[in-house]
This record gives C-alpha cells, sequence and structure tokens, in this order.
C-alpha cells in the first residue's frame, strides 16, 4: 500500500498555501492591468454591471496560463527560503537527504499542475477568450453616455453638434445651439433656443429634445431653387415657440454574435490548430506553385518569341521578335507606336494591379497561418514554464534562505520580467515571420532552461553564489580594500619559533621582492591579468614566517606582525599596482624592523 511520506506532506502542505495565496495575487494584478489597458472601452458607456462581472470572470480565465508560472516561482522562493531561514532546510540535508529528492514530491506536484494546465488552455481558455473579445468589441461599438457639456459643442450624437450654455440644477438647458447635418454638409440646419430640455426614449433607442421659443435656419438646395445666380445661397427662416425633435441615439448595449470569433486562433483547440495548420499550409504551397507560373504566363501572353524576323508570321499587333523589336518599332507610324506603348502600359497596370491583389490575398493567409502557429506553440511553452519556473524558485530560495515577501518578490519579478521581455521579443519575431516560429516561441523556454539547471546545479552543489557575505568579500577584494591583521600572544606554545630561519627568509625575499619591483616598476598601467603568480609567491612565503613567529612569546615581535600588510593576488584592479608597491615596501620595512628586533632579543 502506497503511503505519502511525512516530510513529504510537510513539504506540499507548507507549498500549496502559498500557492494559491500567490496565485491570487497574482491574478488580482494581471487584472488590474487588463482593466488599465481597456480603461476606455469601459467607461463612460452605461454598461451594467452584470456585463463587466462577466468580463471580469472572463478576463481571470484568460489571465490564468500567465499567472500560473510567476505564482509557482514565488511559492516555491518563498517555501525553500523558508525552509532555509528557520534551518529547516538544514537539518533535512543534515539527515542525509539530498535537495533533489527533497523536491521529489513538489516535482510531481508541479508536473501535475502543468498538465491541467494545458488541458486548461485547450478546453476551456478558449472558449473564455472568445466570449471575453466578443464582449470587448460589443464595448467599442456601444455609444458613450450622453453627457453634454457647458460652454462647447458636443458631438457624441452622430450627425449633430449641440451647443448648450448653462444647465439648470432642474435639468433645463439654456441658450442651445442645435447643428443638423443629417442632409449633408451643404444643407445643414440650425436651430436656436431659448431653453428645452433632453430625455431618453423609454426603449433607449432615441434622444428627444423639447424646445421653447426659439429659431430655425435651413439652406434651400441650389437644384432645387430657380435662382439663375450661383453667389446666391437661399435660406428658409422660421420661427417656434415650442418644438420637439427626435434624434436616433441607440444607447442600448447590445452583445455582438460570437460567430466572428470562431475562425481566429486563440478560440480554437489544440487539435483545431494543427488541424488548421495543416490544411493551411498545403493551401499555401500549392497556391505558389500555381501562382508563379500563371503569373510569368500572363507576363508573356500574347508575345512571340522570335529569333529571326523573316521566319516569323506576325499574326498579332504584339508579336515582335526579340531580337529586332527596335526595328520593328521604328519602322512602325506613329499611331501604331502610340498604340503599342498605350497597349503595353494598360497591360503593365493589369498585371500590376492582379499580382498586389494577390500577394495581399497570400499574405493575409501566410499572417493566419503564423498565428494559429504561435498559438500551437505558445501553449506548450506555457504549460512547460511551469515546471522550470520551479526549478528556479525551489533551488534559488535554498540558496537565498530567505523567506517572506522581502527578497523572494524582488527576485522573482526580475526573473518573471526578464522572461515576460523575452518571451514578447520571440513572439513578435515568429508572429511576423522574421524567425522561424519554433525558434520565437521557445526562446524564453531556452531562457528559463538555463536559468534552472545553473540554480539548481549551484544548490545541489550548496553553493555561496547567493550569499551577501561571499559576494561582499569578493566586492572587497576587487576594489583593494585594506584588512587589518589583529593577532594575540597564544597562551599555550607547542613549538618555539626558528628565529634564525625566519631571518634568512626575510632577507631572501627582501631581495625578490626589489627584484620584483624593478621589473613592474614601468609601463603596468595597461597591463592586464587575474592572477599574478609571482605576487602569490611572494605572498605565500611572508605568511609562512608570520606564521612561525605567531608562536614566539615577545609581545613585541607579535605587535609587530599586525604591521604587516595584507596583499590582495587577485588582479582586476588595474590601477592599484602602485599601491601593491607600497605595501610590498611597506612589509620589508617590517622585515628590517622583526630582524632588528631578534637580534636584541638573541
Amino acid at each position: 500500500m502506497f503511503r505519502i511520506k511525512k516530510l513529504h506532506s510537510f513539504l506540499i502542505k507548507t507549498f500549496l498555501p502559498l500557492l494559491l495565496v500567490m496565485f491570487s495575487v497574482c491574478l488580482f494584478i494581471l487584472l488590474m492591468q487588463f482593466i488599465w489597458k481597456y480603461v476606455e472601452d469601459m467607461v463612460g458607456k452605461g454598461v451594467e454591471m452584470q456585463i463587466l462581472m462577466k468580463m471580469f470572470a472572463y478576463a481571470v480565465l484568460h489571465l490564468v496560463p500567465l499567472g500560473l508560472p510567476l505564482s509557482i516561482l514565488l511559492a516555491s522562493l518563498m517555501t525553500f527560503g523558508n525552509l532555509g531561514e528557520h534551518l529547516e532546510l538544514l537539518s533535512i540535508k543534515s539527515a542525509g537527504i539530498s535537495l533533489m529528492h527533497i523536491m521529489k514530491p513538489l516535482i510531481i506536484l508541479i508536473a501535475f499542475i502543468a498538465i491541467v494546465d494545458f488541458v486548461f488552455q485547450n478546453h476551456i481558455a478558449p472558449k473564455a477568450q472568445g466570449k471575453l473579445w466578443t464582449i470587448l468589441w460589443s464595448l467599442r461599438q456601444k455609444s458613450p453616455e450622453l453627457d453634454i457639456p457647458e460652454g462647447s459643442f458636443y458631438k457624441g450624437i452622430s450627425d449633430y453638434n449641440v451647443y448648450v450654455r448653462h444647465k439648470d440644477p432642474n435639468g433645463i438647458l439654456r441658450d442651445m445651439m442645435i447643428y443638423d447635418f443629417s442632409g449633408g454638409h451643404g444643407n445643414a440646419v440650425v436651430i436656436l433656443a431659448d431653453s428645452g430640455r433632453l430625455k431618453m426614449s423609454d426603449d433607449k433607442k432615441y434622444l428627444e429634445f423639447t424646445l421653447y421659443h426659439g429659431e430655425q435656419f435651413r439652406n434651400i438646395n441650389f437644384k432645387q431653387s430657380n435662382s439663375r445666380s450661383s453667389d446666391q445661397i437661399r435660406y428658409e427662416r422660421e420661427s417656434f415657440s415650442f418644438r420637439e425633435i427626435l434624434i436616433t441615439f441607440d444607447s442600448n448595449f447590445n452583445m455582438a454574435d460570437e460567430s466572428f470569433m470562431h475562425n481566429r486562433d486563440i478560440t480554437k483547440s489544440t487539435m483545431e490548430l494543427i488541424s488548421f495548420i495543416d490544411s493551411a499550409g498545403v493551401m499555401n504551397d500549392s497556391l505558389t506553385k500555381v501562382e508563379s507560373p500563371l503569373f510569368v504566363n500572363k507576363i508573356y501572353s500574347g508575345f512571340s518569341i522570335h529569333r529571326n524576323m523573316e521566319d516569323a508570321k506576325i499574326s498579332e499587333k504584339d508579336t515582335a521578335s526579340a531580337d529586332d523589336f527596335e526595328r520593328f518599332f521604328k519602322q512602325a507610324s506613329l499611331e501604331e507606336q502610340i498604340g503599342i506603348l498605350e497597349g503595353a502600359k494598360s497591360k503593365v497596370e493589369m498585371l500590376n494591379n492582379d499580382f498586389n491583389f494577390r500577394l495581399m490575398d497570400q499574405s493575409v493567409k501566410k499572417r493566419e497561418l503564423l498565428g494559429h502557429q504561435v498559438e500551437l506553440h505558445r501553449r506548450f511553452s506555457y504549460s512547460l514554464a511551469c515546471l522550470l519556473f520551479f526549478f528556479i524558485g525551489a533551488p534559488l530560495g535554498a540558496i537565498v534562505r530567505k523567506g517572506g515577501l522581502g527578497v523572494p518578490v524582488v527576485l522573482s519579478v526580475f526573473i518573471f520580467i526578464l522572461y515576460y521581455s523575452v518571451d514578447l521579443f520571440g513572439f513578435k519575431m515568429a508572429k511576423q515571420g522574421v524567425w522561424p516560429v519554433w525558434q520565437g516561441m521557445w526562446l524564453s523556454t531556452l531562457l528559463l532552461v538555463s536559468l534552472g539547471a545553473f540554480f539548481t546545479y549551484k544548490a545541489v552543489n550548496d553553493s555561496v553564489v547567493m550569499n551577501p557575505d561571499a559576494w561582499k568579500e569578493i566586492l572587497q577584494r576587487i576594489a583593494g580594500k585594506k584588512e587589518m591583521r589583529n593577532y594575540s600572544r597564544k597562551e599555550v606554545i607547542m613549538v618555539s619559533p626558528d628565529y634564525e630561519k625566519d631571518i634568512r627568509a626575510m632577507r631572501d625575499w627582501n631581495m625578490d621582492v626589489e627584484q620584483y619591483l624593478n621589473k613592474n616598476r614601468k609601463s603596468t598601467f595597461w597591463k592586464f591579468g587575474f592572477e599574478d603568480r609571482e605576487l602569490e609567491n611572494l605572498i605565500a612565503r611572508m605568511e609562512a614566517w608570520i606564521e612561525d613567529l605567531r608562536n614566539s612569546e615577545e609581545n613585541l615581535i607579535i605587535g609587530k606582525l599586525m604591521d604587516y600588510p595584507v596583499l590582495n593576488p587577485l588582479r582586476i584592479h588595474l590601477f592599484k599596482q602602485k599601491q601593491i608597491n607600497n605595501d610590498l615596501i611597506t612589509a620589508m620595512k617590517v622585515n628590517e624592523e622583526i630582524e632588528a628586533e631578534l637580534k636584541n632579543i638573541n
């Protein structure tokens, strides 16, 4: 009987709550970004809250494939970061359990989640995206909510411009001016009114203007007038004390038919995508094979190419020898030459138009094919990204050993932005046909594989690549920061120092240092190398007698040892050669002082 181990149960119980919380947070952030992107299509339309809630629900389903990898990255990084921070990971490793064995139950869980994510993208996400983009398209087609401002012309009503100088609190509009262009700009109708009211009809398809005490001006069509002068424009003027105007203005929200989204790549299942790609690929290949010879035949149709003019029987006006066309053209009359040129021009224009039309048709079909191929690769790459993000987050958390929402969130956001930028770049390259589709869509996955392999290797080998103290020490070495020696007299000395041997070593060392300084005194400004072997040897010899003299019982000697500078053999600091030379000179002086003290002691 299969029994889950307590360690595996503990890891799953620790990981799942964090995953659910992070998944909710990621979806909320992505939904806010979606709303901000399409806020202009939603605001000011007077749409019912029920429609907006449906759109938000479909948007959440649309964003699941993008939010799931990010939430897995965050949850895995926080889980192993907390284990490392509380020393639980260290305790598990001390029991002889490797990191890969610790990650094993979560790897199985994430693999199952990746499969579920692929099934979700194949069956649920396409339907949700079809409904989402249908609602968005319907919102864009809806007229904005009527709100006539004061002191400016309102152009939100089709074929009408409305001006209101002042609006009373009771809804009365003062000093109104209405321009009616429904009959054309040449036959505009201008209506002036002292006051009026505006309301929407019960079915929300018409605007009802009630006007009081005003005038109407209408241009009389020139063709209908008997005036013979084109300089005079006749118009009619009409005064009224009360008038009602009915204007068509449909403010209802009309949901579009979802059928227009059925041919889009985002609304198709994986099998439908594969079927379309196969059929479209065969169709494009056949069109290329048929259209190219057909176009060539159309170019040369009607022209007979002969090697000699004498053997050819000219039966058509546009038939001539390719070799003797210039002589044939000069022998023709002027009218025939004009006819030949006009015929050639018309034929070129016809061929050009035909070629552009066929080229445009083929480009549209090619874009559709690329869109379906991109969508097919995207579904596989997004599902695989869930597993790859875990192999980044879990080892990185084990290395960083920081839980909570601080370091994990910063690292996760940085990695995800890097992944999303590379993915977007590859998507555009593939969608535009610049790169093969598989290269563009799997470029971001290649990045994740590289990062996952690197962090997993470092975590398994207990690397300090993300240890702040290690980086601090490396940076100090690179910057050449001075380190101070701190020695004290040992309470128990097992072996006394050999003073004569140390003095001989100091004298030989001083001579070698003088040779080193003479060799490196000149142009070392541009000398580059990560390591200086000769300097490493000098430092090792100096540390040898220092370690021996630390066993001395003389406090004065111990104090002098702390005057030795700490030399760094790493040679990334190109401009620190002078400082190294000064440290070597200082060490030579300390050697002479210690030698003098040892002579006094002896």
